[in-house]
């Protein structure tokens, strides 16, 4: 590979996150990258919006640098990222700054950010270098040099063809025959990781129908309120602090868990995929997240960002767990502690909810709007699963591991995973596969159960 003289530096952030703390990891990461002696080119601020972000790719195009750095200092999807891959020819490298675990707010989720773009640079074939670090760690010098020198770059990672399977197996995937997905709204844009393929969900049995954000907020406006005031029991039978939130939000909130069961009946649907945001605060104003919780609950999966394979991968996982499931992001990967971080912003199952403590209504860490539900997970053995697009394919990649009794990460709900594998070993294989920023999580060991599903549906497999 040639040698890398100069580095095209292009900072990525969002104002939603903590900007302050954002600013400050970014001039750590500037002063680690000077510290190598390579010339650097580009901003040295955050790119916060579309235009600032494209006059900066334009502006380096021009200058040429020999490799291309992406600083993902806060979660962006992946607009940014696709659009430098298809302006710059040079090598590309993605480099993500972890956060400390002190059980606020996830201030910076770098992790998905990275997540997201490694799955939409993988479908679209395109290799690139990363690390996920922070730019105090006394190894930084190395880990950078190791950006460009090609042994960070990824690559595809082997698949095992279906082999076996099991009459039960056969039976599950011969279950998704017949299963309808209700979608309300289009994935957020940036968010390759909720496109989906319906003829290839046909081909499963699975219809998809695309409703629009509007007739769930239609529906939610209509509903009585009599049948309101039994959801809010609901939510109080679960939940500590209900009075203390905004209660017109948290009205408008509840009246979305009604909203879903009036479209569910309607179409007859067994699973949704909802674009959560912006829309449900910015144009209805309320949470969904809460209403979420509870429809997982009671076993009709909730996939948010429009999520449809998503969707689809909590139904198969339902199945075979016969228990509720998580769909969950994974944002935060320790190698020397051995450990990683499975979140999502407040819409787990309640019963998945540490026993120590009662969950907590609370608020959107972004949005500051109602219903969601805040809990530890509780510890135990947990399965993990995908039905995955990874690089332009299908497979179900599965992961196995436990949830360990720790102080809570991150507000939400969160746990702290020890996988079955090193996360030295897991974290590589999760770039390298390009897998979707959403896997399912259900309490139990699944993963042989999974195997012949995979078999029945052949579908290869990758175990992470």
């Amino acid at each position: 590979m040639k040698e890398v003289q100069t580095i095209g530096v292009l900072p990525l952030g969002r104002p939603t996150f903590d900007v302050a703390f954002a600013e400050e990891k970014l001039a750590a990461m500037l002063n680690a990258l000077a510290a190598t002696g390579k010339s650097l080119i580009g901003p040295r601020k955050l790119l916060m919006d579309s235009n600032e972000t494209e006059a900066a790719i334009d502006s380096m195009a021009a200058a040429a640098p020999d490799a291309v750095l992406i600083l993902q200092v806060t979660f962006t999807d992946a607009v940014a990222t696709m659009r430098i891959a298809g302006v710059f020819d040079t090598p590309i490298a993605i480099w993500a700054v972890p956060e400390p675990r002190l059980g606020g707010r996830l201030r910076l989720n770098a992790f998905c950010g990275l997540n997201l773009a490694s799955h939409a640079l993988g479908r679209a074939q395109r290799a690139f270098s990363w690390i996920y670090a922070n730019p105090d760690s006394e190894h930084i010098g190395s880990e950078l040099e190791t950006l460009f020198d090609g042994t960070r770059q990824t690559k595809p990672l082997p698949e095992t063809p279906p082999s076996g399977g099991s009459e039960a197996g056969r039976q599950i995937a011969a279950g998704l025959g017949g299963k309808r997905i209700g979608r309300i709204g289009a994935h957020p844009d940036g968010f390759d990781t909720c496109r989906y393929d319906a003829d290839r969900l046909r081909n499963l049995g699975i219809e998809v129908d695309e409703l629009t954000l509007q007739d769930l907020f239609d529906a939610a406006k209509k509903v009585p309120d009599a049948e309101l005031a039994g959801i809010r029991e609901a939510a109080e039978s679960d939940l500590e602090g209900l009075d203390d939130v905004d209660q017109q939000e948290l009205d408008r909130s509840l009246r979305l868990k009604a909203a879903i069961e009036v479209l569910r009946g309607r179409g007859k649907y067994d699973a949704f995929a909802i674009r959560c945001w912006p829309e449900t605060f910015t144009e209805y104003g309320g949470a969904v997240c809460g209403p979420v919780s509870m429809m997982g609950e009671v076993r009709v999966p909730c996939a948010c960002e429009a999520d449809v394979y998503g969707a689809v991968t909590q139904m198969l996982l339902q199945t075979v767990a016969d228990a509720p499931v998580f769909l969950v992001d994974l944002v935060d990967m320790d190698p020397i502690g051995d450990t990683g971080v499975v979140w999502h912003c407040g819409q787990a199952p309640v019963s998945m909810a540490d026993p120590a403590k009662r969950p907590e209504a609370t608020i959107h860490t972004n949005r500051k709007m109602p219903l969601l539900y805040q809990f530890k997970l509780k510890p135990g053995r947990v399965t993990f699963m995908r039905l995955s697009q990874a690089r332009g394919g299908q497979a179900m990649i599965v992961a196995a591991g436990e949830v360990l009794d720790q102080p809570m990460a991150f507000t939400g709900t969160s746990g702290v995973v020890r996988f079955d594998r090193p996360v030295k070993e897991v974290l590589p294989d999760i770039m390298d596969a390009g897998l979707e920023h959403h896997m399912a999580l259900a309490y139990g060991d699944h993963g042989e159960t999974l195997l012949d599903v995979a078999s029945a549906l052949d579908l290869p497999v990758i175990r992470l």
